[in-house]
């Protein structure tokens, strides 16, 4: 298939003269990379009922390059204001989101998309909410960095500023070294986002009330109204399963124990707004790519771990509460009655088959509802290994 790029997701020509102006630099690193054969690999966090992510193999896991990826992540300096990082929006406390509707960038540019949780995300088999071609951490992480539609960080064109800055920080030169060998050109644009990718793969949720009743044996981890809500959840009645099941909770997964990556985008009757099935213009769904008309309004189921902290929902942030969401799904897609999104989404001809509405009285809304809230893992959130370690420094836990 081949994918159209324009608008947020659009490839400037900077940006495009960076991604080969890095793949470059690395070809010619080979002769620097001795002194990461010192480098110690990652150990997971991973309880053995658990698959391991895959890892690509020109970007193995090391617990140096994880350190080194975390501290990028965090790196405020990494942005066109010296204010923004990657954690600016996916924050810990929040399971790696930003509790924003919509991203805001360096430059107060709104994104037109909700930021997604970070958590798992080395299982996700697609990245972002619609972009059917974006599947590897190294090169989507360009992305917020150097693109122009819309602004998130800020540095097309300052590639050489970032470099300069990070080769004469002791602290950097010394994390460079650790994780990709002795030299200044350790220090490029593909390292960097390798460092930030292997960070992020880290990023392990394994560890709620609902994984320690379910696959853990706790078999009071979780309440009985919770116990309800699950049944609920895997009913055919419900049909949440469908495209929120498996470990992640997500039908677009892949890992060492799948024979094949799972794929899979979704119109959930959020809008109709001429009647014939569109979308917002600038939320379209994976139809930006393909202009297929049933592929309007189709975007990726994300994960529901930790589903009760990462508010507002929905690809643009439109739905504020975990209630509001299962109304949207109980009613077989969304009704916005004025405004210029107006429009019946339970008509929505493109809408997925799963999307039928359902009947539900209030207290199995409100079991439902706790059977989610089990998916929230506090050791998640709290992990000093994940958090930023200028405040580990300091003697501090948390994001």
């Amino acid at each position: 298939m081949i994918y159209r790029w324009k608008r947020c997701l659009v490839l400037s020509i900077t940006f495009i003269f960076t991604l080969i102006l890095s793949i470059a630099l690395s070809a010619s690193l080979n002769r620097g990379l001795s002194a990461s054969t010192s480098n110690h690999a990652y150990v997971w966090d991973i309880p053995p009922w658990a698959p391991k992510p895959i890892v690509p193999a020109d970007n193995p896991m090391t617990a140096e390059k994880v350190e080194l990826g975390r501290h990028l992540f965090y790196e405020k300096r990494l942005s066109i204001n010296n204010q923004f990082s990657c954690a600016s929006c996916h924050i810990q406390a929040i399971a790696f989101t930003d509790g924003k509707p919509v991203a805001i960038g360096a430059t107060g540019e709104s994104h037109p998309r909700n930021s997604m949780s970070l958590a798992n995300i080395g299982y996700n088999s697609v990245l972002t909410w619609a972009n059917p071609g974006m599947t590897k951490l190294e090169f989507q992480a360009l992305i917020p960095m150097f693109g122009e539609h819309p602004v998130e960080m800020g540095l097309a064109g300052k590639e050489q500023e970032v470099l300069k800055m990070l080769r004469e920080d002791q602290k950097y030169q010394k994390l460079f070294a650790a994780a990709f060998g002795e030299g200044e050109s350790s220090i490029n644009i593909n390292n960097i986002t390798k460092a930030i990718a292997s960070f992020q793969r880290s990023l392990i949720s394994f560890n709620s009330p609902y994984d320690r009743y379910r696959y853990g044996g706790e078999k009071n981890a979780i309440s009985a109204a919770a116990k309800r809500g699950e049944a609920l959840f895997h009913s055919e009645r419900l049909e949440c399963f469908h495209c929120h099941g498996g470990l992640n909770f997500s039908d677009s997964i892949k890992h060492e124990r799948l024979a094949f990556e799972e794929i899979a985008f979704h119109n959930t009757g959020l809008y109709n707004v001429d009647g014939k099935g569109s979308y917002p213009s600038n939320n379209t769904g994976i139809y930006e790519f393909t202009h297929k008309p049933e592929d309007m309004g189709k975007f990726k189921a994300p994960t529901l771990r930790n589903i009760a902290l990462t508010a507002p929902y929905m690809h643009d942030g439109s739905i504020a509460t975990l209630a509001e969401a299962i109304d949207h799904y109980q009613a077989g897609g969304r009704t916005i009655t004025q405004g210029k999104f107006a429009g019946v989404g339970s008509q929505n001809p493109f809408k997925s088959n799963f999307i039928s509405g359902f009947s539900l009285s209030p207290p199995e809304k409100q079991d439902l509802i706790e059977f989610l809230k089990t998916l929230t893992d506090e050791k998640f959130i709290a992990n000093p290994a994940f958090s930023d370690p200028n405040v580990v420094n300091a003697g501090k836990t948390g994001s």
